[in-house]
C-alpha cells in the first residue's frame, strides 16, 4: 500500500473546492485503504481530533478529517442549519470521488453523520456515533444552557473548556482530561485556526435546533452502527445513546463507566480496540 503521512500531527493541511468555497481537511494512512471520514464536535477544528485515535485508525485505513464550512481553515460562513452542513459533507465525499466511506461522528459530528446517512445511504458503509444523540433527543436543545456556565468557569480558571465539558470530576477522569488535552497539543506547526465567535455561535444554533426537530426514522439505517458514550454525558445526555441503539437495528452500544461526553477520549485505548474490531467485521 502507498502511504501518506503516518501520524496525524504531521499530516498536511489540504483544501478541496466545494461549490463556492474550499473546505479544509487532512488525510493519512494507506492511500488505497478503506476510508474513515471524521466529523467533529461543536466549535472544533482539525486540531481537535484526538491524534491517538486518528493514528490508530490510520494504521490500516485511509483517514480523512474535515473542517466544516466557515470554521478553522475552511472558507465561507458557518451554516446555521444541519441540512447545509450535511449537504457539504455529501458534496465533499463526491468531489473526492470516494465511492463509500465509514463515517465517524463525535457530538455535533454524530448528528451530521445521521443526517448524511439518511440522505445518501449508498455513500456510507458503516457508521460510528459517539457522544451524540438523535434529532429531537433528550436535553440536546439545552446544550447551550448547560455548557455556558462550564465554559465561563473554565475561562475564569484558565483551563480549556473541554476539561469541564467532556470529563467528570473523578480522579481518573481528571487525569484522562489532562492526557487528552496534552495530546491535542502534539502538533507544533501548521496548526489550524481556532473557531471564530460567529462559527461557534452558529454551530451551537445547529445543535440546539437539532434537539428541537421531530425524530428521524432511524430504522431506515440498515448498515452496521457503533454507538459509544460515557455514562454521565452532561452535554448530550447518555440516554440518547441508549435510544439510538434501540432504534437502529444493526447497532452495537458501548457505555464507559465514570466518563462524560468525552468518554471515547478517556477510554481511548479501549475505544480504539472496539472501533477497529467493528470496522474489521
Amino acid at each position: 500500500m502507498i502511504e501518506t503521512m503516518n501520524t496525524y500531527k504531521n499530516a498536511a493541511n489540504k483544501r478541496l473546492e466545494i461549490g463556492d468555497v474550499k473546505l479544509a481537511y487532512r488525510e493519512l494512512g494507506p492511500i488505497d485503504g478503506e476510508i474513515v471520514l471524521l466529523l467533529n464536535h461543536w466549535g472544533a477544528v482539525l486540531d481537535n481530533f484526538d491524534p491517538y485515535i486518528v493514528d490508530a485508525i490510520a494504521q490500516n485505513y485511509r483517514v480523512i478529517a474535515l473542517d466544516y464550512r466557515g470554521i478553522g481553515l475552511s472558507e465561507g460562513v458557518s451554516p446555521v442549519s444541519m441540512d447545509d452542513i450535511s449537504n457539504d459533507v455529501i458534496a465533499f465525499i463526491k468531489e473526492l470521488n470516494l465511492q463509500k466511506v465509514n463515517l465517524f461522528g463525535f457530538s455535533l459530528g454524530g448528528m451530521v453523520a445521521q443526517d448524511v446517512v439518511l440522505k445518501a445511504p449508498d455513500l456510507i458503509s458503516k457508521l460510528i456515533l459517539t457522544g451524540t444523540g438523535p434529532a429531537g433527543g433528550v436535553g440536546i436543545k439545552d446544550v447551550g444552557a448547560v455548557s455556558w456556565p462550564l465554559i465561563i468557569k473554565a475561562l475564569l480558571t484558565f483551563k480549556d473548556p473541554k476539561y469541564n465539558l467532556f470529563f467528570t470530576r473523578s480522579d481518573a477522569s481528571v487525569r484522562a482530561a489532562k492526557d487528552y488535552l496534552a495530546r491535542l497539543k502534539e502538533r507544533r506547526i501548521d496548526r489550524d485556526r481556532g473557531p471564530s465567535p460567529r462559527a461557534f455561535i452558529n454551530q451551537l444554533k445547529v445543535v440546539e435546533a437539532w434537539g428541537k426537530l421531530a425524530q428521524q426514522d432511524l430504522s431506515l439505517i440498515n448498515i452496521p452502527v457503533l454507538i459509544a458514550n460515557g455514562d454521565n454525558d452532561l452535554m448530550v445526555p447518555t440516554e440518547n445513546s441508549h435510544d439510538m441503539a434501540k432504534r437502529i437495528k444493526n447497532s452495537e452500544l458501548i457505555i464507559y463507566k465514570d466518563a462524560g461526553h468525552g468518554g471515547i477520549f478517556q477510554y481511548h485505548e479501549e475505544f480504539v480496540n472496539a472501533l477497529l474490531t467493528f470496522l474489521a467485521k
